[in-house]
């Protein structure tokens, strides 16, 4: 069972923010985010970090102007995620706006695999001949890659975030402010907000030598930020203060109505209001379905949505991205099973060696390559280990996709099994909580044995018990509409999570609704101060649990979220419930 706990705060922080104007329960939220000052809430772009602090960025921008000027042929290489794929739009859509001949390549994922790979360049040197290679949220692992476009005389520059190795690329320029030497504060900034960022300094650089000469030459870069928001949701990067302007700005301008072609009909193909939109639907609507052409096919589909005018062909693209995505859920429905089935054969037969385990490692000749990482993704959540899910791959090869919990930085962990055993993994990659790898399929048992001894050496016994964060209680008073109305404008996501809060509950009714969820009447219980007995209050709040159909008992203790609920017209408050538990029970369950 979880373990719940409340946030804390900084006293003098919540004075602080408190006499800036903050409601007190705001106050305490932001506060338990390590929000000190309410200047750091400003969302506005004249916040934003100055694209001079991005080491190499100012090169790069030259490079660029000098590359347009000379009428190069760039080509932009992308990854064939979310991030990926709206960096590239990002990319081709502004470059071509300042006269640059571009266009782009993404590896299949199944005939090339991830990044800048020496089979990808020579594809890109026999089809396209390009002058310039310009990588997008990849290549900074790109060692030999990077020298085989060399030696075919061409260019590489190298954008992206990810975590460098040992050894950089021998590129032209590299953008990364997680490369040795940059200080640009924002270390969690996405794929897409680097290539933006590079866009800010090349549109600078062009000013200076005075490319736009007449009257709305110069384009208006934040017509991009839609994508740029997209993307940095999408890949469930840490929200820092920087992030969060990009992703608000970009919000802004979906909910006007000013949002590119393919964005506009991936959210009519999902049925979801532009003018409503929230993270929420950018990170588990708008994103999976874009992530479907990755995932199963070709990322050419997502990009090809995302850069298009022709209102008519985006919607056909997004029409094949939500086909792909259904069967995407399909797959996965089928492949969780499965591995679900393992597990619970595993706990069977080897039940205290599977309960003592601190990682899962599983394989199937039948699973789906495309699919892996999300399952890792599902089976972390139910055990609350890091996990590697293995699918084949080419020549003997097995592909993993992995997921961490916290207290557990899996690109590290992975890059201390290659230091301690090189011969296990081929190449690896990722972040602390994602991460990909190959390794030989003869080898799988062996990687599993040692990747975990790691995870016994880097956690103790406490990190394997999953902890749910909340903002405490609410006061009768601070349930209101107005707070749900504040909280649902707001960017809440990775690092900066959505507040919750929890309570006891007496369940006064409740109801099957869609077929799979729970409708409930919920009347809070108060504790009062002379006796500490629990009392009803005379409210009844709406309440909802979703994806579960059995009753619950009379009195529950729960973790909610406010939630604006609009239904044939009306807005209602209501609770969405995320963990419940019975009130009798001292800690709270998950309840899924």
């Amino acid at each position: 069972m979880p373990k719940i706990t409340t946030r804390t705060y900084d006293a003098q922080i919540f004075r602080t923010l408190s006499q800036d104007g903050l409601s007190p329960v705001l106050a305490r939220i932001y506060a338990a985010r390590g929000i000190e000052h309410t200047h750091q809430l400003e969302t506005e772009l004249a916040h934003l970090i100055a694209f001079d602090q991005l080491k190499n960025i100012r090169l790069m921008a030259t490079l660029l102007a000098d590359a347009i000027t000379a009428k190069n042929r760039l080509l932009i290489i992308a990854d064939y995620d979310s991030d990926g794929a709206t960096a590239c739009a990002v990319a081709i859509r502004i470059l071509r706006k300042f006269g640059a001949i571009v266009d782009y390549l993404v590896p299949n994922r199944f005939e090339f695999g991830y990044g800048l790979t020496p089979e990808i360049v020579q594809l890109a040197h026999t089809t396209k001949q390009p002058d310039i290679l310009i990588t997008v949220d990849n290549g900074i692992a790109s060692v030999d890659g990077v020298a085989e476009a060399r030696r075919l005389g061409m260019q590489v520059l190298i954008t992206d975030h990810h975590l460098p190795g040992d050894t950089l690329p021998d590129a032209m320029a590299i953008i990364n402010p997680n490369q040795p030497g940059c200080p640009f504060p924002s270390k969690s900034i996405a794929g897409v907000g680097v290539i933006f960022y590079l866009m800010l300094a090349l549109r600078a650089e062009l000013r200076q030598r005075g490319a736009f000469t007449t009257a709305g030459q110069e384009p208006n870069l934040a017509s991009f930020l839609d994508l740029v928001a997209l993307g940095t949701v999408a890949d469930v990067v840490k929200l820092d203060s920087n992030n969060r302007i990009l992703v608000q700005q970009g919000l802004q301008r979906i909910r006007k109505g000013r949002c590119c072609a393919g964005i506009h009909a991936l959210l009519q193909i999902a049925r979801r209001d532009y003018q409503q939109i929230s993270t929420y639907e950018l990170g588990f609507i708008l994103g999976p379905r874009l992530n479907a052409a990755g995932r199963l096919d070709d990322m050419s589909l997502g990009i090809e949505c995302l850069i298009t005018d022709d209102e008519a062909y985006a919607a056909q693209c997004a029409q094949q991205l939500d086909e792909l995505n259904r069967q995407r859920r399909e797959i996965e429905a089928t492949m969780q099973e499965d591995a679900l089935l393992k597990l619970d054969n595993m706990l069977t037969t080897q039940q205290a060696e599977i309960q003592q385990a601190y990682s899962i490692c599983l394989f199937d000749q039948s699973w789906h390559q495309g699919v892996i990482g999300i399952l890792a993704s599902r089976i972390k959540d139910k055990y609350h280990r890091p996990v590697i899910i293995f699918a084949s791959g080419n020549n003997n090869e097995l592909k993993g996709s992995g997921r961490s919990i916290n207290g557990f930085h899996l690109r590290d962990a992975l890059d201390l099994v290659a230091k301690r055993h090189p011969e296990l993994i081929l190449k690896f990659g990722g972040h602390a909580a994602a991460a990909g790898l190959t390794i030989h399929a003869h080898l799988f048992t062996r990687f599993c044995e040692v990747f975990e001894e790691v995870a016994q050496t880097l956690m103790t016994p406490a990190d394997l018990t999953r902890v749910i964060e909340t903002d405490g209680d609410l006061d009768l008073s601070e349930i209101n509409m107005e707070l749900a109305e504040y909280l649902d404008r707001q960017v809440w996501g990775q690092g900066f999570p959505q507040p919750t809060f929890t309570a006891r509950f007496f369940v006064e009714s409740q109801r099957i609704v869609g077929e799979k969820h729970l409708k409930l009447k919920l009347r809070k219980m108060e504790s009062t101060t002379q006796d500490q007995s629990m009392q009803k209050s005379a409210m009844i709040y709406d309440g909802i649990l979703f994806f579960y159909q059995d009753l619950l008992p009379e009195r529950i203790d729960a973790v909610y979220r406010l939630q604006v609920n609009e239904y044939n017209g009306k807005t209602s408050l209501q609770f969405l419930l995320e963990h419940w538990s019975h009130a009798d029970h001292p800690v709270i369950s998950d309840a899924y």
